[in-house]
């Protein structure tokens, strides 16, 4: 049986048109599917897709508009048993379901029914997303915020998800020079799960004077401008030979071919940063080179516990990252502020209560 503690309606954002956001609110209230919970959101973090969806007039999935929330059970479905009103929970995928065509050929890593549901393609998706006082999802899309998190760390728990699924994927070895190629909160996580992850070295490259900073206040002595003395000192560390691995976290298509040069013969290149445009590089380089180029996008279930494990015990700081708080109302304004290339901040967070 469902259970509730609140009577309000719910108020949620959508994008209407290129570079329009409108805040419309429910005509009934919700309630949870059978297998669903209604969560009552405390914040949403503001993500590059976001501002993408808002710069585009919503060329994504509604869901995944607000993808990065975190927030309090509020009612549960009549078939669920794992969750309980007033559980904290933040947005994840279910596990491999067992059934789908990945699964069934013994790939549940790429298990095609969490693959969709990270994409907001599943017949039971949401119809918005986090940026909204309250959310119905599947309980297949909720993880219990393990005790001892911030509300503000939960709030960043997505985000680290995508980094610790990257870093594992990459397979980073002991020791290891590393590059990663943006500042940005993905590549600042990205960083630190690189560090945790046994790293020689971690050099960072970022064009912004403030994404600097917010790295060597992360403890990265090595941080740089882009450049001739960037790559210079690549070459001195790595005693000519190129990074082990770079980690490519900015989405610029332009940088795709001079990142795989950064690497070693026989190095990997690990793609975090997704560009809207197609990319050139050198096909007869990278063959030569033997480079292995390992894709990364979005998550496993699994990978959230990894995420919240490594927020909670301090490999993975989050407090650096989260730079500003704003409410629902000002959602399009800080999505156009973060769109202009110009803002000071790294990562936002929304209160849909504010």
């Amino acid at each position: 049986m469902s259970a509730r503690t609140s009577s309000e309606s719910a108020r949620y954002a959508v994008v209407t048109a290129p570079g329009a956001v409108e805040i419309r609110e429910t005509a009934e209230r919700l309630e949870p599917a059978a297998d669903g919970v209604v969560v009552s959101i405390t914040y949403c973090g503001v993500c590059g897709t976001d501002t993408h969806a808002y710069a585009s007039g919503g060329l994504v999935p509604p869901s995944v508009f607000g993808h990065e929330w975190t927030g309090a059970i509020r009612a549960v479905g009549a078939e669920v048993t794992d969750f309980a009103v007033g559980d904290r929970v933040v947005a994840c995928v279910g596990p491999a379901c067992g059934h789908c065509a990945q699964c069934r050929l013994g790939n549940p890593d790429h298990c095609d029914t969490a693959f969709a549901e990270a994409n907001g393609v599943t017949d039971d998706a949401p119809q918005w997303g986090g940026f909204a006082t309250e959310l119905a999802v599947s309980a297949r899309r909720v993880m219990r915020v393990l005790d001892g998190l911030s509300q503000e760390q939960a709030a960043l728990v997505e985000p680290t998800a995508v980094t610790f699924h990257a870093v594992k994927r990459a397979r980073q070895p002991f020791g290891a020079i590393v590059v990663v190629q943006g500042a940005g909160p993905i590549g600042l996580l990205t960083a630190q799960h690189a560090r945790h992850a046994g790293a020689g070295m971690v050099l960072v490259v970022e064009p912004s004077a403030d994404r600097r900073a917010t790295a060597r206040a992360l403890g990265f002595a090595e941080v740089h401008s882009p450049g001739s003395d960037f790559v210079a000192r690549v070459g001195q560390v790595s005693g000519g030979l190129g990074a082990d691995i770079v980690y490519e976290c900015s989405g610029v298509a332009g940088l795709l071919q001079s990142s795989g040069e950064l690497v070693r013969r026989g190095g990997r290149l690990a793609l975090l940063g997704f560009p809207m445009v197609s990319s050139e590089v050198s096909y007869a380089d990278w063959q030569m080179r033997e480079l292995t180029v390992v894709g990364s996008l979005a998550y496993n279930h699994e990978d959230f516990l990894g995420a919240m494990r490594a927020i909670a015990d301090g490999s993975v700081r989050t407090q650096e990252l989260h730079t500003g708080t704003v409410g629902l109302d000002d959602l399009e304004r800080i999505l156009a502020e973060l769109e202009s290339g110009q803002s000071r901040h790294a990562k936002v967070l929304v209160d849909p209560r504010r």
